[in-house]
């Protein structure tokens, strides 16, 4: 759903050639679904995540109301076959996106839903911005801001 409903319209989803891994970004000011989507693609929702669904949607609206309001691209998902994990692809698949925010001059945001990324996205100039506490007993989210490099 985010991929079609999302980020595809958006024009900005990074693949590789074999599809081992994808990067999902939003453009600034582009990064929360608008409510009328959200609305078009209930049914889908409602059966992916069954009896989840509310709270689910309750923890996304969360999340974005935490969201950073300054303009910046949002990382939303990034993702690499596990088998295909620590060769560098995810790597890949930020530089694009990073590379404009450093010639424009804009930042980038993510929320990392697993701890042991933290790690990985510092190395790629992230820092870690807190830890959101999703209501009725969620598991935490790390959300992470990366500043423009100037060469």
């Amino acid at each position: 759903m985010l991929l079609r409903a999302h980020y595809l319209p958006l024009g900005t989803v990074w693949t590789t050639p074999d599809s081992t891994g994808a990067a999902l970004w939003a453009p600034p000011g582009q990064a929360v679904i608008p409510t009328s989507k959200i609305f078009r693609y209930l049914p889908a929702i409602l059966h992916a995540l069954g009896p989840h669904a509310v709270r689910a949607l309750r923890a996304l609206s969360y999340v974005e109301h935490q969201h950073p309001k300054e303009p910046h691209w949002y990382l939303g998902v990034l993702g690499t076959r596990v088998a295909n994990q620590g060769k560098g692809i995810g790597s890949a698949l930020l530089g694009p996106v990073l590379d404009r925010c450093d010639e424009q001059g804009l930042p980038a945001y993510l929320e990392s839903s697993k701890h042991s990324n933290i790690a990985f996205y510092g190395r790629h100039g992230f820092e870690l911005r807190g830890e959101i506490q999703l209501p009725l007993g969620g598991p935490p989210v790390w959300p992470m801001w990366r500043d423009p490099r100037t060469t």
